[in-house]
């Protein structure tokens, strides 16, 4: 378990928290470019408890800014976004994205005021229809991006998703890194469906082994399949908040989260899945947004979400599966179909890290020997926001983006073979190479 002090570490993120220093050391996806129209309408953000607006401009450049306005703090998410700039309704303040003040038309003429005010701004960059927001205090010199390979390769390979959920990114993040779940979780008890046949299923009683990564950390389950052979799924935490699932022969597609913290009790989960060497098929993409009979996959389908008004952060990427409804969770499908009674893939996970409360008092757990990759994450997160916070010391992604060129693994070995030494070429990514192993 952990400590209350250690918990209250990891999960507050706001402004001069140990956590959140350690994240604004990162660029951060935030929204689709797709939905950030030049001239359009501000949408209202929450990133590490901050309450911004991102605004696109009418040269086609992304900015980030505070909600307040500088002069009486007048809210931002009502501005008129014009002739490149946000402009106040106030008073008329107008802001660039850069944050400077362009125009302040209540003010004389002669005014040199608008030189020496400024509103909280973040740099941001694009990239294969990603925005990225940088929050860091050394906007000088910037970091790279981060070379995730889901970012990087053509847009037919890959799916991106986004939702709110209700729960610190901890919680959020845990639920992903823990291979020991899926089996038992996402089941049927009718003996039918995909899961039922994965390899996984043979052996509920995995040993884990896990190792630190450059990355973060990499956390082995071990199966026994008999025939003198293992089957050994290693799903992969990449600092700051990434984590990364491996495929399977029925779905032959690497997929993860950036459980991005919008504040300490919601995240922005970013979901995607992708191949690496080719398109993804079309029947693939049909079944994440459409949902498959009634029911979510990994993805939220087209007719999870719930429109929220557009003051409301993230007004898009509300889903209807909430704690207040239990995440429509069927007694009757449980007893029929379904082991966990909830309809599909992502809400189980959901209801599952949220259903509680967004912050669970974590001195109350009993943890068991399938919870080694979750202690050992939690370890190298607090040494990492130790050594920032007592010697500045930044994690080894802030400065090298090939650090984030990392892939999850699913490997079927002899007993006698080393899966460290056999992964460790296979956990490497290579834009436009395929798995290089049998799935």
């Amino acid at each position: 378990m952990l400590s209350r002090q250690d918990n209250e570490t990891l999960v507050r993120v706001g402004t001069d928290t140990p956590m959140g220093s350690l994240f604004r050391l990162f660029w951060i996806p935030f929204f689709f470019s797709k939905d950030i129209i030049a001239d359009g309408q501000p949408k209202r953000v929450t990133l590490l408890g901050e309450d911004l607006v991102a605004f696109r401009d009418s040269q086609g450049r992304v900015g980030l800014m505070a909600n307040a306005c500088a002069h009486r703090g007048a809210p931002m998410m009502y501005g008129r976004n014009e002739d490149c700039g946000l402009r106040c309704v106030y008073h008329g303040w107008k802001y660039d994205v850069t944050g400077a003040v362009t125009d302040m038309p209540a003010e004389p003429a002669k005014s040199r005021r608008k030189d020496k005010v400024r509103i909280t701004a973040y740099p941001c960059r694009e990239r294969n229809g990603m925005v990225w927001a940088y929050m860091g205090p050394e906007t000088a010199d910037l970091p790279p991006l981060p070379n995730v390979e889901w970012n990087l390769v053509p847009t037919g390979n890959v799916v991106v998703s986004m939702r709110v959920q209700e729960c610190n990114w901890l919680q959020a993040l845990e639920g992903e890194i823990d291979s020991a779940h899926a089996p038992i979780l996402h089941s049927r008890i009718d003996s039918k469906g995909a899961i039922n046949e994965w390899l996984a299923t043979r052996d509920l009683r995995p040993t884990f082994e896990c190792i630190r990564q450059d990355f973060g950390m990499s956390i082995a389950a071990k199966r026994q399949l008999g025939d003198e052979r293992l089957y050994w799924r290693v799903n992969q935490f990449m600092m700051p908040f990434y984590s990364l699932v491996p495929p399977q022969s029925k779905f032959p597609d690497l997929s993860g989260h950036a459980w991005v913290p919008m504040d300490d009790n919601h995240t922005l989960c970013i979901f995607f899945s992708y191949h690496p060497s080719e398109p993804l098929p079309a029947r693939t993409r049909d079944l994440f947004e459409e949902g498959h009979n009634g029911r979510e996959t990994g993805h939220p389908s087209k007719n999870a979400f719930v429109k929220r008004d557009a003051t409301v952060p993230y007004a898009d990427y509300w889903t209807k599966f909430t704690r207040e409804n239990g995440y429509q969770f069927d007694y009757q499908s449980q007893v029929d179909t379904w082991f966990s009674g909830l309809p599909g893939l992502w809400v189980q996970d959901g209801a599952c890290q949220s259903g509680i409360r967004p912050i669970f008092d974590r001195t109350k757990e009993h943890l068991g020997s399938s919870d080694t990759g979750i202690v050992m994450t939690r370890r190298l997160l607090l040494e990492a926001v130790s050594a920032y916070r007592d010697q500045g010391i930044k994690p080894n992604g802030v400065g090298n983006p090939d650090t984030f060129m990392v892939r999850a693994v699913s490997l079927t070995l002899p007993e006698t073979t080393s899966w460290v030494d056999y992964g460790r070429p296979h956990m490497t990514a290579k834009l436009g190479a395929d798995f290089g192993y049998a799935l």
